[in-house]
């Protein structure tokens, strides 16, 4: 048995296994929600028709469990959490973008036969007799992104947060990113939504009309680095924290996203014979394009900006391939003052954003039960490394 055929080979198997989970658990969570919602639907009209009290939801959840020996997820609680999930998107009349929207001659067939369009279908026909009906442009896709987070991040959603627009944000990103529900309260409660608007750049004049959005998206205005241990936090030293994020590499990659790939770190440059070194660069697939990261340990200077757009330039001469996007530059500083950014960064012609990061006693105190540790962050199956050498080992024996 060759060990790295072996290894290869549970790779494999890895990826089949979490690929047809991830598939069955998809299907099933799509019919969860749908009957969550039409039990939600049900409750309400009975409710509303009848003019039942509030308390009657205990009386059913009870008699449910009577004639459902063991059956789970009716508790009141959660047939509230039903009610309020119908509510909720029934009283929307559903439109889609124009590129995402269905022939009129094959729309009744793919309705039928997708529950996703049997979701929009019921969710759109309801609310044509809701008389406070609201017309949402829902974008493109949003309904396979619904239909693929859990009832319990709906709920979280549902009761954390206020607009249709932040609601449709915090399903994408969940979908996107993968977050458990603990991770999504966190981002909520540091208000992720209107932070991820906040970025501060020049992307709008350096690249590409249809490029820039999805770059926006691409980053954060703060990166929380909590799992780095840091001698003196107040005063932290930038090649600590460059260490500390080598050393937990995987986390990093997850709070930047699920997109980018490491290239190294003090990755090399040269040019007229003289060496410069890039802290951080990493190769966005989505964006296919390098990003280069430089951290700073204290506030944004106006230097950085020259700093960075010089790297750029080099980057683009020397690294980037030819049928790859210009490279973007991000600076990592500790604070930042939005006005000095936008002025320092507002004549370089190449694409820069700052972010700041924050440290474990940088995080208020109500948001840290939220954190997850670095095993909740990495849930993943036992290397095959380890079970190889498991494996050899008792065939010795």
């Amino acid at each position: 048995m060759k060990k790295q055929e072996y290894i290869l080979f549970i790779k494999q198997l890895k990826e089949a296994i979490l690929g047809s989970r991830y598939i069955a658990a998809k299907l099933v969570n799509k019919e969860q929600l749908i009957l969550y919602y039409q039990i939600g639907k049900l409750l309400s009209e009975k409710i509303e028709s009848e003019g039942w009290g509030a308390k009657v939801l205990d009386t059913i959840s009870n008699d449910l469990q009577t004639s459902l020996p063991g059956l789970r997820g009716f508790s009141r609680s959660n047939l509230a959490n039903m009610k309020q999930f119908y509510s909720y998107y029934s009283s929307f009349e559903i439109i889609q973008l124009p590129t995402g929207q269905i022939n009129k001659t094959k729309q009744k067939s793919v309705i039928i036969q997708s529950p996703t369009g049997q979701f929009v279908s019921d969710t759109a026909r309801v609310s044509k007799d809701v008389t406070s009906k609201k017309t949402v442009v829902f974008p493109n896709g949003f309904f396979e992104d619904f239909l693929s987070v859990s009832f319990t991040h709906h709920t979280t959603i549902l009761q954390k947060t206020n607009s249709i627009e932040e609601k449709i944000f915090y399903i994408q990103s969940a979908v996107k990113n993968q977050w458990t529900v603990t991770i999504l309260e966190y981002q909520i409660e540091s208000n992720y939504f209107k932070k991820q608007t906040k970025l501060s750049n020049n992307f709008k004049k350096t690249l590409p009309k249809n490029y820039h959005q999805k770059a926006m998206l691409s980053f954060k205005d703060s990166y929380l680095l909590d799992y780095i241990n840091i001698k003196d936090p107040e005063n932290p030293d930038e090649r600590e924290i460059e260490d500390g994020i080598i050393k937990n590499l995987r986390q990093f990659i997850l709070s930047l996203g699920k997109e980018f790939a490491f290239m190294g770190n003090q990755f090399r440059l040269v040019h007229a014979d003289k060496e410069r070194f890039v802290d951080l660069l990493f190769f966005h697939r989505g964006l296919r394009c390098l990003i280069a990261i430089d951290i700073k340990r204290g506030e944004f200077e106006p230097e950085y900006a020259g700093k960075m757009n010089y790297y750029l330039g080099l980057l683009n001469k020397y690294v980037k391939l030819k049928d790859e996007n210009p490279s973007i530059g991000i600076v990592l500083c500790k604070e930042k003052n939005d006005s000095t950014v936008e002025f320092s960064i507002a004549d370089m012609d190449k694409p820069i954003g700052v972010s700041k990061y924050k440290l474990m006693h940088d995080v208020p105190k109500k948001l840290k039960k939220y954190l997850p540790s670095a095993d909740d962050l990495i849930t993943v199956m036992q290397e095959p490394e380890t079970i190889y050498q498991r494996l050899t080992s008792n065939h010795e024996q």
